[in-house]
This record gives structure tokens, sequence and C-alpha cells, in this order.
């Protein structure tokens, strides 16, 4: 039997139609999606200004999530959904990683999403997906050290690509970012001061009401990101 797959597919917009469009689907995509055939979880995610990681949106920056019951399903939609076929036209430009999960801890919205369907090989490139609500007495300190984090992560040894993500603005935040392998991605989560000092301060003041971190093996990638091809390219056999 096929395993599960995931998904995230990332959309660049540019004029200002298209990102009022693009916009108005945070709240008009995800009913659409409903009875999507093999679509398991899904998510429409905005993202912040920069490499996503701030308090301000940019409004020409999305991404859909969608977890799938085998790879078919997932590419029957890509080929033959209206909405899909919409987004990629009114994008300047778009890629979609396929993943497969390795480790997940956590909860999103109350479920455990992604199904492990392989084993985490360090070698490997690694994707990590972390997600988060923040409880509201929490905000303005959580908010105080994304700055410094979001800096630690820039040019970062080993990293193909980040963004930050999320589904409502301020309050529920996410973050994808993908490796050449895990030594790269422990070594910016568990060395750097301005990272480690968040997952203390998260751990001993309980910031998060809900949070999710889960990690993927990165298969495949279609698509053309800014600055041509995809950031995994590089990494994947042709």
């Amino acid at each position: 039997m096929p395993d599960p797959i995931t998904t995230l597919s990332f959309f660049r917009y540019e004029k200002p139609a298209s990102r009022w469009w693009a916009f108005r689907q945070m709240g008009l995509a995800p009913a659409l999606l409903t009875n999507t055939p093999g679509l398991r979880f899904s998510k429409m995610l905005g993202s912040g200004s920069g490499n996503g990681f701030s308090i301000w949106p940019d409004f020409g920056a999305y991404a859909l999530l969608g977890v799938w019951g085998c790879e078919a399903d997932a590419c029957r939609f890509f080929d033959e959904s209206p909405l899909f076929a919409a987004f990629r036209q009114r994008s300047s430009h778009w890629w979609t990683a396929y993943l497969w999960a390795v480790q997940s801890h956590g909860r999103w919205g109350g479920i455990a999403p992604f199904p492990i369907v392989r084993t985490l090989d360090e070698a490997k490139p690694v994707g990590v997906i972390t997600r988060a609500t923040i409880a509201p007495k929490h905000l303005w300190r959580f908010w105080r050290f994304v700055p410094s984090v979001s800096r630690a992560v820039e040019g970062r040894a080993g990293l193909l690509f980040s963004l930050g993500i999320g589904e409502l603005p301020v309050v529920q935040q996410a973050t994808f970012s993908l490796w050449e392998n895990s030594s790269y991605m422990k070594a910016y989560a568990y060395e750097s001061p301005n990272h480690r000092e968040v997952i203390r301060r998260t751990r001993r003041l309980g910031w998060y009401k809900e949070e999710l971190f889960a990690r993927f093996h990165p298969y495949r990638a279609e698509g053309e990101w800014v600055g041509g091809g995809t950031p995994l390219d590089a990494v994947l056999a042709p």
C-alpha cells in the first residue's frame, strides 16, 4: 500500500491584484479544499515580511500545506485542481516540496497530522516544520526574541531554504526550513545562543498553548522559485 506523504507549496505574488486575490484565499481556500480526494489535512499559510520571521505580514508570500493518502492523490490535485491552477497562474514564482515524515511530536489544531513513514537518516536532506499557538500573555516575550533568532538563521551553513509561515498573524506561527543534513540543522538548533535561549524560555515559562515539531526527508520538488530552480535541486538526485 502506498505511503502517505506531505507536500508544502510556496507561492510568490508581485502584482497588487494577485496579492489581493491570494490574501482572500486565506479565508476562501479552506472550504474549497474540503472533500478533496485523498487530502487528509491541509492549511493555508501566510508569511511575515523579510524571511517570514516578522510580526509584519508579507502580502506577496503564501504557502499551502497538505497531507495526502499517497503521492498519486497529491499529483492528481496538482494536475487537475482549478484552485491550484489559479495559485500557479497568478503567482510570479512557485515551488512544491514532496516530503516523507520521519519524526513528529505535538499537535496542530488538536491532532497529529503527519504519519511517520520513514526512519530518520542523519545524512539525508531534512526539512523541519515547527508550529505553535502562542499564549496571549506571552506574546510580547515571544516576539521580543524573534528578530535575533531570524538574524541567526540567515546564512547558516547547510541551510537550503527557510520561511516563517502561519495561519493567524502574531498568535499562530510556524516555520519551515530545509537543510543539507541533520548535522547542519542540529548545529543551528542547539548551538545558536539565540535559538537555545528561546527553547529554554519556552520550556521554563510555557510560552505556547499548543506546539508541534516535525522532521521530514524531502524526495521530490517541482516548480521554480526566485532565482531559478527549486531549493532542493542541488541535493536531490536528478
